[in-house]
């Protein structure tokens, strides 16, 4: 088995404060294995913005620091209302940045969290209506990254922003993507992306394509609208080795039976997006975006009880 991306620790505290190009590090507001996500004071323009930073001295730093400057350059040329603008990226003797648009809210991954500790059982659950309000848009980001050659490589709640004030969600972290500026760097031996939502031919070192991104948002699809997915084991290792060499038994429950929100539609929906077979999956990421839209309408319009 390929070896897992690890995540990397740094101190936080020692950066806040700091001026990078004419911005000042507020506060710390995340942590990935790229670096680590401040809130900036941008002094020319009076806002605030989102940095992302990569200090050169922690372990591995020459090995990711290519992914680093092509996650902005990649990013930088995609243009959609539902992807994080990039706004500039840079580099000192200390660190390499980007800066970025920020996005005040929360992301998927603690709002389902927020859900489960709910005292009311029926109140576990995010709302099946908003849940596709979140999803479609990033279906549609995803599509047009997709059809601009960028694949993310990593969809995850963690990922997906929704913005406080508007409800309007951003698909963020495109860190390990891979399009033509990195393709000929693809064949390191190493799981690139997240053990519960990669697909299983990431695991297997096969040369992904848009369908692994479709299997990742086919997953966090599911996850959103039952508040959790009903894996048969909780082991990170026996996550992958059942995703690699029996992966069609992952689940204990089926979507229907997970959630009863679910109805029959909806659930060949996900279990189309969620095969283990790539070839019958859903092949563009656009007709996964056409057939939950169309459910959505009919189920919400009337047409589906």
């Amino acid at each position: 088995m390929a070896a897992i991306v690890e995540h990397r620790q740094f101190d936080l505290k020692r950066y806040v404060g700091k001026e990078i190009n004419n911005i000042i590090l507020m506060e710390p507001i995340g942590q990935g294995a790229m670096g680590a996500v401040f809130v900036g004071y941008q002094k020319s323009l009076k806002r605030k913005v989102a940095v992302k930073l990569f200090p050169r001295q922690i372990e591995g730093a020459a090995d990711y620091s290519v992914n680093f400057r092509d996650e902005a350059e990649i990013v930088a040329g995609l243009n959609h209302p539902n992807i994080v603008q990039i706004f500039d990226m840079g580099e000192t003797s200390e660190y390499l940045y980007i800066i970025m648009q920020l996005v005040v809210g929360e992301d998927l991954r603690i709002m389902i969290q927020r859900h489960q500790l709910n005292p009311i059982p029926v109140r576990r659950r995010i709302d099946l209506n908003k849940v596709l309000g979140i999803m479609l848009p990033v279906l549609d980001a995803l599509s047009y990254a997709h059809e601009e050659g960028v694949i993310h490589q990593d969809i995850k709640p963690a990922n997906i922003l929704i913005e406080e004030k508007s409800g309007r969600p951003f698909l963020a972290d495109f860190g390990i993507a891979r399009s033509a500026l990195n393709e000929d760097r693809d064949g390191a031996s190493v799981i690139m992306g997240t053990p519960l939502y990669i697909a299983p031919e990431q695991i297997c070192e096969e040369k992904t394509d848009q369908r692994a991104d479709i299997y990742s948002a086919g997953t966090v699809l599911f996850e959103a609208i039952a508040g959790k997915l009903p894996f048969k084991t909780t082991t990170v290792e026996a996550l992958l080795n059942l995703k690699m060499n029996n992966p069609e038994a992952l689940y204990s429950m089926t979507p229907s039976q997970c959630c009863p929100d679910i109805d029959s539609e909806l659930e060949k929906i996900i279990l189309k997006a969620i095969d283990p077979n790539k070839e019958r999956r859903y092949q563009t990421c656009r007709s996964f975006y056409l057939n939950l839209s169309l459910y959505m309408k009919n189920r919400f319009n009337g047409g589906i009880s």
